[in-house]
């Protein structure tokens, strides 16, 4: 099994430690590749996002480990970029300019407002009872609307482009399923969710296995019911960790493998020597 990983957050947003903390672990444990992908600067400022006052720096260290490690590890700088709306989201210039080798769209924050502010932000990760303070001030206290929202979101950004990977598509769950009318199963949810993987086998964009939450919640983003259908549209694959700490860089890889095989997966996506190729999962 290729060890990499391409999404990982480290001290420049609010992974707990150092880039070089990450590589090493990487090195010591036969990475082949690794890759940063920190929290992209927001119009505003958050515990979890880089400042855009430090993205220079950030770019900086990370190009300085690839060249120290060079020939123990391929390093790769990246970015998740959160989409907001049609004026902020991976593909505005301030993004498509940075010197990445790829960017990562994730949804985090579902805007309810026009002005791009914290206060007008509905944040789908985090705490569950601000999660349903949001649901009961903004949607009703039906959890489906934001469901429907959140996917309109994801179809919007994966529409706009300029990404390589979607990242943990469906963590709308995360929080959603402890909602008694929560299914996976019914069209409110079921229908929108595949409508954006159509969309993403159109476009030729790859879907990350998200296994940040396998080990303590038994979730994997996607849902670990979708890979079959992941498979049955030709969506190419990656695993990623989406850790924070160096020692949980490789948290739920194998068992992501497993399910992937399981599903009839042979290969996965990797960087070789700044190429996305696909290479055997044996």
């Amino acid at each position: 099994m290729i060890l990499s990983n391409y999404h990982s957050h480290c001290n420049f947003c609010d992974g707990r430690s150092t880039p070089e903390d990450f590589v090493k672990f990487a090195i010591s444990n036969g990475f082949r590749a690794y890759g940063f992908s920190s929290h992209s600067p927001l119009p505003f400022e958050t515990f979890w996002n880089m400042s855009g006052a430090d993205l220079p720096e950030y770019i900086t260290e990370i190009n300085r480990l690839r060249d120290k490690y060079a020939g123990q590890l391929e390093i790769y700088l990246g970015m998740e970029i959160d989409y907001l709306d049609q004026t902020y989201n991976p593909s505005i210039p301030y993004f498509q300019e940075m010197p990445l080798d790829y960017r990562i769209g994730s949804i985090h924050f579902l805007p309810v407002s026009g002005t791009l502010i914290e206060e007008n932000m509905v944040c789908i990760d985090g705490r569950f009872a601000d999660y349903r303070d949001s649901v009961d001030k903004y949607f009703e206290g039906d959890i489906r609307l934001l469901v429907k929202h959140y996917f309109e979101s994801t179809m919007q950004m994966v529409e706009a482009g300029g990404i390589d990977i979607v990242g943990h598509i469906d963590k709308v769950y995360m929080n959603g399923y402890r909602y008694e009318c929560f299914s996976f199963d019914e069209d409110w949810y079921l229908k929108p969710f595949k409508a954006c993987l159509d969309l993403i086998a159109e476009k030729g964009l790859m879907v990350e296995i998200n296994t940040k939450n396998m080990k303590r919640k038994q979730e994997t983003y996607p849902n670990s019911r979708f890979i079959p259908l992941l498979k049955e549209m030709k969506i190419p694959v990656l695993v990623n960790s989406d850790c924070h700490f160096p020692d949980l860089v490789n948290d739920g890889r194998k068992e992501a493998f497993d399910l992937l095989k399981a599903a009839g997966y042979q290969t996965t996506r990797e960087l070789i020597h700044g190429k996305w190729e696909d290479v055997s999962m044996d």
